[in-house]
C-alpha cells in the first residue's frame, strides 16, 4: 500500500477513491436530512435506527472518519507536491490559461470544508458519543428532530452552515469530475460527464442550505 501510494498516479487514484465514498455518504446523509421538512417522526425513526444499529456505529462510522482523515490528508500532500515540483518559471506562468479558479483553489475550499467538519462534530457528533457511552443517558427515539431544530436557532451558526455548503458546492464542481478522470476513466467520457457532476456538485449543498434555512425561518 505504502509503494501504491508513494507514486503521483496511486495518491490520485486513492485520492478518487476516497472523493466516491465521500460523495456516496453524502447522497445518505442528504437523504435522510430532507425527511426532516416534512415529516417528524420519519426524521426521528432513521436518526434512530442510524445512531443505535451497530453495523453503523462500529463498523461504517469508523470507516466513514478514516476515508474523511484519508482524504482531507492525501488532499495535503497532493498539494504539497504539486507545488514542489513547480518551478520559478511555471509560477510566472498565466494559470488562469490552463485552469478554473475552482482547480486552483481546491485547497482552500478544502480547508473551508475541513474547519465546518469539525464545526458538525462538534454540534452533532461529539454531543452524541457524551450522551450515548460517556453519560449514558437514557436513549429517547424521538429526540434527534428537536436537536437538529435547535442547532439552527443561531443566525451565526445557520450562516456558518450556509457558508460552508457553498464552499462544498465548488470543491465538487472541480473534484466530481477529476476522480472520474483519476480513476482511469478518459477526458472525453469525464467531460460527458459534466452535466451529471454539476448537477450533482450543486444540488447536494443546495439540498443542506435549504435544511438549514428551513429550520432556522421555522422555529417553534
Amino acid at each position: 500500500m505504502s509503494g501504491f501510494l508513494s507514486s503521483s498516479i496511486g495518491r490520485k487514484v486513492a485520492m478518487a477513491l476516497s472523493a466516491f465514498f465521500l460523495m456516496f455518504f453524502l447522497i445518505m446523509h442528504i437523504a435522510i436530512n430532507l425527511t426532516s421538512l416534512f415529516s417528524e417522526d420519519l426524521f426521528n425513526q432513521l436518526s434512530h435506527f442510524m445512531g443505535t444499529n451497530p453495523l453503523v456505529q462500529f463498523a461504517l462510522q469508523p470507516v466513514l472518519i478514516l476515508g474523511v482523515v484519508f482524504h482531507f490528508v492525501m488532499g495535503f500532500v497532493l498539494e504539497a507536491k504539486n507545488k514542489s515540483a513547480r518551478n520559478i518559471k511555471y509560477v510566472k506562468n498565466n494559470g488562469a490559461a490552463n485552469s478554473t479558479w475552482v482547480s486552483r483553489n481546491m485547497i482552500y475550499s478544502g480547508l473551508a470544508i475541513l474547519a465546518f467538519i469539525v464545526l458538525h462534530f462538534v454540534d452533532f457528533w461529539f454531543p452524541e458519543i457524551n450522551h450515548k457511552y460517556i453519560a449514558h443517558l437514557p436513549t429517547d427515539p424521538n429526540r434527534y428532530f428537536g436537536e437538529l431544530v435547535h442547532k439552527f436557532h443561531s443566525p451565526v451558526r445557520t450562516g456558518a452552515y450556509v457558508a460552508a455548503f457553498a464552499f462544498l458546492a465548488l470543491h465538487l464542481l472541480h473534484g466530481f469530475k477529476s476522480a472520474f478522470q483519476s480513476s482511469g476513466m478518459s477526458a472525453k467520457r469525464a467531460v460527458k460527464l459534466e452535466t451529471a457532476s454539476k448537477i450533482y456538485a450543486i444540488g447536494i449543498p443546495v439540498g443542506f442550505i435549504i435544511i438549514a434555512l428551513f429550520h432556522h425561518f421555522n422555529q417553534h
